[in-house]
């Protein structure tokens, strides 16, 4: 019997499950999944000890008690439904971005859905994930369910209503922070530093910025102020910044991800 059941084995699924066995949640020999793609399933099972199938999928479903659904949006119900009758009894956690509950529950036939907007830093366990329950959830399925995703970073209960945020700030958000790293880089191989320097010196001060955030629980405004001297380079550097926009296009950019998770999802 499986406690967890991938439909879908790409490398979030992968780094989701390989968390929770990092985290002896659960055994290798208690996951499972099923991927059409064999290249992906045996990915899968290499990277985490536990089986993983390519065919018979209502056949391996009558030995889990959990469902995770881990396709693409746009193919979720042709891989669904000609399961309906094998889904209807199970838990189904879905991190399929923009696909509502209500649609879930139509696709699938349970009424124990949990619908996650989880990250790709999940990918080296720094990832951040928010989850909603439809009304027939359970208390130990939500439990279950923020020990799955705690397992590969943090994780936090929201109503749905706030997905599309979520997702438009940390579902997309590593794409904006990778830009800015670049950009960082590029601006130090300018000015003659070594790219490899450049790009690292980059990286670690983003990681260790966000610690201070997180650690500190100081405002972002506050930390900022701390490192800006009167007149001096910080200073400088926040003034272009600041007559460029920069501070308005990062909003903007974020408004617009939550416009387009809306439209996937049907909703405006």
């Amino acid at each position: 019997m499986y406690k967890l059941f991938f439909i879908g084995t790409g490398k979030m699924a992968t780094a989701i499950a390989g968390g929770i066995v990092k985290s002896k949640l659960f055994e290798p020999s208690q996951i499972g999944g099923f991927d059409i793609n064999e290249a992906a399933a045996s990915m899968f099972t290499g990277a985490t000890g536990g089986d993983c199938f390519s065919n018979k999928l209502a056949l391996h479903l009558e030995k889990t008690e959990t469902v995770l659904i881990a396709v693409k949006p746009q193919v979720v119900e042709k891989a669904l439904a000609p399961y309906a009758d094998s889904l209807k009894n199970k838990v189904i956690i879905s991190i399929a971005a923009g696909v509502p509950i209500e649609k879930l529950e139509t696709v699938t036939g349970s009424k124990r859905i949990i619908r996650v907007m989880p990250n790709t830093p999940a990918l080296v366990g720094a990832g951040a994930a928010v989850y909603s329950a439809s009304a027939g959830v359970e208390k130990n399925d939500i439990e279950l369910v923020n020990k799955i995703f705690s397992s590969v970073g943090i994780a936090l209960q929201l109503s749905e209503s706030y997905l599309d945020a979520v997702t438009a700030v940390s579902g997309s958000g590593p794409a904006y922070v990778f830009e800015f790293i670049q950009a960082m880089a590029d601006g130090g191989v300018a000015e003659g530093l070594p790219r490899d320097i450049a790009l690292k010196l980059a990286a670690q001060t983003v990681l260790g910025a966000a610690e201070m955030v997180l650690k500190t629980g100081a405002h972002p405004q506050l930390l900022k102020d701390n490192v800006t001297s009167p007149a001096g380079t910080t200073s400088r550097a926040l003034e272009v910044m600041a007559a460029r926009g920069f501070a308005g296009i990062v909003m903007q950019s974020v408004r617009a991800a939550a416009a387009r998770s809306r439209e996937l999802g049907g909703s405006k």
